[in-house]
């Protein structure tokens, strides 16, 4: 974000600094368990390392939380866990396996702890913030449908218009923010970048007001609790298949149609030129 920042007030050798310096998070990979790891003085992982533990080198959290934090550069981390098929099959774990943990750090099971285990979607924990971004990652691996179905599962099963309404704790409106962006449709992963990641929209129809007087309409025909999937989407009445939005077309004013199903289509959203923003893909680190 420094970078993108230096870049617009064209200080070059400012930007390249803190870019490399956003690399830095492949020092944290641990590849022989292709997790997010914990660093002594000496430079050497922490052992021994479960990736259940919650705190110690993770704030309210573990490896499987913190692991998808690399925001800027969802690419670079796929590729340092081997390629798309197993980051898949990663975010899928956290969600499939089940909500054990490790509390020895604390002596006793916190709330956030708690809440991931009655939220009952695996060792992900939406109750805390640190997470909520990870369902969206996997339109970065091409294969949107999966972030579709675990969108609407949390929009329809962790939230509710009730005094206990929450899953956990709102800090600072983002357990809100989650929920306004994704009931209409999207949600920004990356910050300083012009773009919010589609997920599946939970109405048939919203418009925004915007502040130039702009609106934008968000249209989603067929759209139920069982057809959350996108099957085609249009953009101002043309074929759209990217799975952003950027905010220019947002500010510009104008019309997003979905057509949802009940199925997913595995077509929609699947190449390489549809996923968004990452730092790794830029020409500079080619």
């Amino acid at each position: 974000t420094i970078a993108k920042m230096a870049e617009k007030m064209n200080k070059k050798e400012i930007a390249d600094h803190f870019y490399l310096q956003s690399l830095n998070y492949k020092n944290v990979f641990d590849s022989s368990v292709n997790l997010m790891r914990g660093k002594n003085k000496d430079g050497s992982f922490q052992s021994p390392f479960n990736p259940l533990k919650w705190g110690d080198a993770f704030t309210e959290g573990n490896s499987l939380h913190y692991t998808w934090s690399v925001f800027h550069d969802v690419q670079g981390l796929i590729d340092l866990m081997g390629g798309d098929s197993v980051f898949i099959s990663q975010l899928d774990n956290v969600f499939e396996m089940p909500p054990d943990f490790d509390d020895s750090y604390y002596g006793s099971t916190i709330h956030e702890i708690r809440e991931m285990q009655i939220a009952n979607m695996g060792n992900y924990a939406h109750g805390n913030q640190p997470i909520q971004h990870m369902i969206y990652l996997y339109n970065y691996a091409q294969v949107p449908f999966k972030a579709q179905q675990r969108v609407r599962e949390v929009l329809l099963n962790l939230y509710s218009a009730t005094p206990d309404g929450y899953c956990g704790d709102e800090d600072n409106g983002q357990t809100s923010a989650w929920y306004v962006f994704s009931a209409l449709g999207f949600y920004p992963v990356t910050p300083a970048i012009n773009q919010y990641v589609i997920g599946s929209p939970l109405f048939t129809y919203a418009k925004l007001h915007l502040e130039n007087g702009n609106t934008f309409e968000i249209q989603a025909d067929n759209n139920s609790q069982t057809n959350f999937y996108i099957n085609s989407a249009k953009l101002n009445s043309k074929s759209y298949s990217n799975t952003f939005l950027r905010f220019e077309d947002i500010y510009n004013g104008g019309k997003l149609e979905f057509e949802m199903q009940d199925a997913p289509n595995e077509l929609w959203g699947s190449k390489k030129t549809d996923a968004p923003y990452s730092l790794s893909n830029e020409k500079r680190f080619k």
